[in-house]
């Protein structure tokens, strides 16, 4: 009990230490544009500085308020101030870009010695940073179909040739919604796949549309079927509700489980829930007997520990949660963060992981760093 105690408190630290160092980024970022404004369009006047001093200061929280919110209700009017307050926070990386830019080319005219617009080239980077956030949406709500082979060692006769769909971290919830899933799954549906995976995050925000949200999965058509393992935004929703809510479709969670469909190992193994502390490949070497030498897929929502897991004898995994960083120039930190497995097909002897992109977004209904996809795996 006393060790729950310090698990729970150890965790409630770690949201308030990242929610600290996220407002503390932001406030930053915000008062950095704020300032570049007034001095490069030569503001003067007081109103209109305490105006735009005022907005640093309300937009960094509009976003927080608004997810609060979405957790709380999903009527119009919350949609419309979480995805603008979500677009707003997507916009800020460009602006804050924008104006670096400016003041780099301000240092340069001083080096030598010629003059230059501010207020020509600080608009004309502004609106570089619009185009490009309008493209991000545009980007964010039109997946693409990615294609890829993987060879599985020992695969039999009737599984060699077939393809399989994965999908992951669509976030459906506040804005990404009932709409959006429908026109994935008829692309899904066009493709024939004889089975349909999914890693997680398929969930976000308020849950009180879960229910119908999980009823569209049973317009999935897979011979071998639908399955499903939770990411980390089903935990925070809560995993007993959304897998209340799966109960009632054709779809098959695997929670720590090892299954055989026609000769194929289907491993999946859950997100941790937050009382919960869990290494994979320490589970997968406890049950290697059940799937070692046999081919198999694993699907788990986080690449982070891939290094490992390859050691475990696993052909292939599944994964998502990365998002590729979503947000230029987010997709370098991914990166650094997951050790090179942030993105795509790896593969080392007879190990291969495929970490997707996702289908959906988190937060900024935006993408900008690569593409939302829905992925086709050819098995051979």
């Amino acid at each position: 009990m006393n060790y729950l105690k310090f698990f729970y408190f150890m965790i409630n630290i770690r949201i308030i230490v990242f929610l600290i160092f996220f407002l503390l980024v932001i406030f930053s970022a915000h008062y950095f544009i704020y300032f570049s404004v007034v001095r490069f369009f030569s503001i003067t006047s007081p109103f209109c500085k305490n105006i735009l001093l005022a907005l640093v200061f309300i937009f960094p929280l509009a976003f927080i308020l608004s997810s609060f919110l979405t957790r709380w209700q999903e009527f119009f009017l919350i949609r419309v101030f979480y995805f603008l307050s979500g677009y707003w926070l997507g916009l800020v990386a460009y602006l804050l870009m924008a104006v670096s830019a400016v003041w780099l080319m301000v240092l340069i005219s001083k080096v030598f010695g010629f003059n230059i617009n501010t207020v020509v080239l600080t608009a004309s980077f502004f609106i570089l940073a619009l185009i490009i956030s309008f493209y991000g949406i545009y980007n964010a709500l039109n997946p693409r179909i990615k294609n890829i082979s993987v060879i599985i060692p020992g695969l039999a006769d009737n599984w060699q040739g077939k393809k399989i769909v994965q999908i992951s971290d669509a976030h459906l919830g506040s804005i990404l919604s009932t709409g959006f899933m429908r026109a994935v799954i008829e692309k899904v549906n066009s493709i024939e796949p004889k089975m349909v995976l999914i890693t997680g995050d398929f969930f976000d925000s308020a849950d009180g549309n879960i229910d119908t949200l999980a009823k569209l999965l049973n317009d999935i058509k897979a011979e071998a079927g639908v399955f499903f393992v939770t990411g980390n935004h089903e935990t925070y929703l809560g995993a007993e509700k959304v897998l209340a809510a799966l109960e009632k479709t054709k779809v098959r969670v695997l929670r720590d489980e090892i299954i055989e469909i026609d000769g194929l190992k289907l491993i999946g193994v859950g997100y941790p829930e937050r009382d919960e502390s869990k290494d994979v490949a320490v589970w997968l070497e406890s049950v290697k007997e059940q799937f070692y030498g046999r081919p198999n897929i694993l699907l788990y929502h986080s690449p982070a520990n891939a290094e490992e897991i390859r050691k475990k004898g696993i052909n292939l995994q599944l994964s998502g949660h990365t998002h590729k960083g979503q947000i230029f120039p987010f997709g370098y930190i991914a990166k650094i963060v997951y050790r090179g497995y942030d993105y795509g097909l790896h593969q080392t002897g007879d190990y291969s992981i495929y970490i997707s992109s996702g289908v959906g977004v988190w937060g900024p209904t935006m993408r900008t760093e690569g593409r939302s996809e829905i992925v086709v795996i050819t098995l051979e």
